[in-house]
This record gives C-alpha cells, structure tokens and sequence, in this order.
C-alpha cells in the first residue's frame, strides 16, 4: 500500500486507517498544543465507518498545531497534526508555542494499493497499515485478531515474520508458523543514533479483554432544550448510505409465513443439553436457507448485482454463487453491522451455532476485519431477538434477497383437521425483484419452512 507523506517533515497527516476507508471523524484529540508527545503516544481517537481507531505518533516532538475540531469529518491525506521545529528532538520544552490555526492544505490523491498486496494484508477494524521506514523493534505488528488467533495456536507471534504491508504479522503467517511451515523471524537490528521516523500500531487489548466502548459524540441543543441535533457521523452515517443506496437500486418485494417448529424446538433443547451449548432456532434457519440456496432452483436468490449506479454504459450483470456465505445482521452499540459466516453450506448446525455466536461478538467488540464484513451473498436478520412477527428488511445491497426471522410464538396449528398449540416462527423474505420472480420467491419461503418442520435433516451440513 502506498502511503501519503507531507513535504513538510513537521507535518504528519492522516494516514490511511484501513483498506478503501477515505475519511474519518475525529472523535477526540488525546494531546493539546504545546504538548511533548513521545514516539507512538496517541495523539487521537478517529471513527471510520466501521471502527474506532487510535492514531499514534510518528515521533517525539512538540504539537505545534492540531488540526481539526472533534466532531469534524477528516479526509484521509490532509494534515492532522504539526510538530514544532525539525527532527523531532526528545527534550522536553522549556516553553510551550502558543497554537496557531493554519489553513489545511488540499488532500493528497491516494494511490490505491496493489491488489497482490490487498490480498490478506493483516487489515483489521480498529487498527493502523505500518508506515514505511518502520524499524523492527522484536515486537511484531499485528492486529488483536490474529493475536488471538496466535495465542489458541500457541504460536509466539513476535517470532513470526510478517508477510503483510510494513512487515504485518497475517492471519496466513500465524497458520503457516503453527504448521512448521514460516519462516523464523530474523533478529531485530540494533538501533541508530538517528532513526528514521517510524510509526506502528499501538497496544490493543485481547479479544478476551471487554472492549473499549466509543466515546460520545458531540450532541448540539437545538431549538429549545427539549431539542437534540444528532449529526450522522462514523457507523450511522455509512449505515444510512447503504439503505439508500439500497432502496434506490433494488425493486424490493417481501412474501411472508409461518413454520410450526414444535419439532424443531424439542430437537434443539435435546441438541443443547446433548452439546452443553446454547443452540437457538437461527443456526437451524441458517441451515435450512443453505440446503435451498444450494439447489440450482433457487440459485437466483443467492445472487449479487454488478452494476454501477449512474452508467447506463456499464453492462450490469447478474452474478449467481455456487457457495453460500451468509450476512449475520448484528444489533451493536454502534449500528448494524453483518459479519460473515463464509461456506456456511459446508457447516451442520452446531457449527454455524458456534460461527453466528464468534460473528456476532466480533462485531459487537470491534475486532471485525473488514474482510469479514464482506462478501456475502444472502443475509439473515434475527429481529425476533428483540421483538415483533413479521418485517419488511432491505436487501444487503448488491445481495438479491434477506430473510427476517420474528419472535417464535405459541399459536394454533390447523394439521388434517386436528387443532393443537404449536410454536411458531414468522418469516420474511425480502428480494430484489429485478433478479427473482415472485412465484420463485414463494417456493423458496415455502421449502424453507417445509425443513424447519422437518428439522432431522438440518443436523449435518447442506453439502459436503
């Protein structure tokens, strides 16, 4: 990845915090004008649209200026902050320079990356791409993720060599160490009288450690004091971005209906108490949509749009998946977000229960690549977690069809004439209705809820 350095050496400007993200907003600066900062000593907290980011320093100096407000949108490539004099001496300061406000110059254009370096380049939400000239200090650069992945391998991270930009330790490089097959990581050079500015990423808690929560945004009064202006910023606004843009391309159509899951719900207590696990009904709709989506009949609603929106000259497409990678629509603190669960037809029921759960606290905590974010091909919204039967979700954009799952239900089942009190699931599917025929729709709802009421055949996965 090419990254974007000033001609002025006194100036560090945002550098890119995560493969495509353009901007971010400052939520809150760390140090104050006049401050003496030492190398990697975090200067702000910025959100992109999928995580908080902390943003260290690139060397000891002086903050001469910053620049920006909390609250403001920064554009990736524009001046963050300005150091006093050259250098970046260590000693302390007698006197602080009073701040000055300078004007911020033009963004630089970004230079996008290689794709052979986009490829498993170690980019995780919530952390920092190495910058070049960044010594090897012993410590290895790696994100909480792989750290965690390396820690259940018992694989010595910091004795890996890193194959990702500036040296990154990857998930692939953790793998490849725990199967004998990496190479050892050589041992750091002594260090200079006079290093090169060097930058990497700062300490971050384990993933069995509670996550940061986000600070507040600044919430403006407005009207009166019974008013609140809330501006869309960070994880709502791309929220909000998607909706639209999702409304706008796709022709949204919703066919709704019930499954008794009386037998479900006794198979999936036993499969519980049998496991030790909590298994709820979505791992078994989760299943039950891979075994459909996997027939070459309903091929269609596991499908994705190629289009660019605006170019009547593009030559739009319909793109139909052979594997099925399932969107978790995941409630957080911080706005929806859809993990996902990749191959889940290759999965039983037990392993997606497991791969729904390591998703969805993925998301919750943070520690989300933005890989894992991507890449779906069908998404399934639990709202009956919350509450309420029936939905009319929006389709995950370019994805052709979502299913909602409602709150189960006691309810009266009409069998053979035969009236009793069953449990039952509301089910919504949504689909864009430029791929899939409403009749197709129909069947497919109706072939779901014929497995979920026949669940034996739900327990092993929908294709070997």
């Amino acid at each position: 990845m090419a990254h974007q350095t000033s001609s002025d050496p006194d100036v560090f400007i945002l550098p890119d915090l995560g493969e495509g993200v353009h901007e971010a907003e400052l939520l809150k600066w760390r140090v104050a004008e006049g401050q003496h900062v030492k190398e990697l000593d975090i200067l702000a907290e910025m959100e992109t649209d999928k995580a908080v980011v902390e943003v260290p320093s690139p060397r000891s100096g002086v903050i001469k200026t910053l620049h920006g407000k909390e609250g403001e949108i920064i554009h990736t490539g524009a001046p963050l902050v300005t150091y006093l004099g050259s250098g970046g001496g260590t000693a302390a300061p007698k006197v602080a320079e009073p701040a000055k406000s300078t004007p911020a110059p033009a963004a630089v254009e970004e230079i996008p990356e290689p794709a052979a370096e986009r490829e498993d380049a170690g980019t995780v939400v919530g952390s920092l791409s190495a910058i070049p000239g960044t010594e090897n200090t012993g410590k290895a650069l790696a994100t909480p993720a792989v750290r965690r992945i390396a820690k259940e391998l018992g694989v010595n991270i910091d004795a890996v060599s890193g194959t990702g930009i500036g040296g990154r330790v990857t998930e692939k490089d953790v793998r490849a160490a725990a199967s004998g097959a990496a190479k050892a990581k050589p041992a750091p050079a002594a260090r200079s009288a006079a290093p090169a500015p060097s930058f990497a990423p700062p300490a971050r808690p384990a993933a069995s450690e509670a996550p940061r929560s986000a600070p507040s945004r600044p919430i403006a009064l407005d009207g009166g004091p019974d008013t609140l202006r809330i501006p869309f910023r960070g994880v709502r606004r791309t929220i909000a971005n998607r909706l639209r843009e999702s409304v706008n391309q796709a022709v949204h159509f919703t066919v709704m209906d019930e499954a008794d899951v009386s037998a479900l719900d006794g198979l999936r207590r036993k499969l519980a108490a049998a496991s030790g696990e909590k298994v709820s009904f979505l791992p078994f709709v989760a299943g039950a949509v891979c075994r459909v989506l996997s027939t070459s009949q309903f091929r269609p609603l596991n499908a994705t749009v190629d289009e660019k929106p605006g170019d009547a000259s593009y030559d739009a497409s319909i793109i139909q998946h052979r594997s099925v990678h399932i969107g978790i629509a995941t409630d957080t603190e911080n706005g929806l977000m859809v993990p996902v669960l990749r191959d889940a037809d290759r999965l039983g029921v037990l392993e997606i229960s497991r791969g729904i759960a390591a998703a969805a606290d993925s998301a919750r905590s943070r520690t989300a690549s933005r890989e894992q974010l991507m890449g779906s091909t069908f998404t399934i919204s639990n709202v009956g977690s919350h509450a309420g039967r029936f939905a009319t979700p929006i389709i995950n954009y370019p994805e052709a069809a979502i299913l909602a799952v409602g709150r189960a239900r006691e309810g009266v089942v009409v069998n053979k004439g035969a009236f009793k009190v069953g449990q039952l699931l509301p089910l919504s599917l949504a689909c864009d209705h430029r791929v899939v025929d409403g009749a197709l729709a129909a069947l497919a709802l109706a072939e779901i809820i014929r497995l979920l009421q026949d669940p034996e055949q739900l327990l092993g996965p929908a294709r070997g």
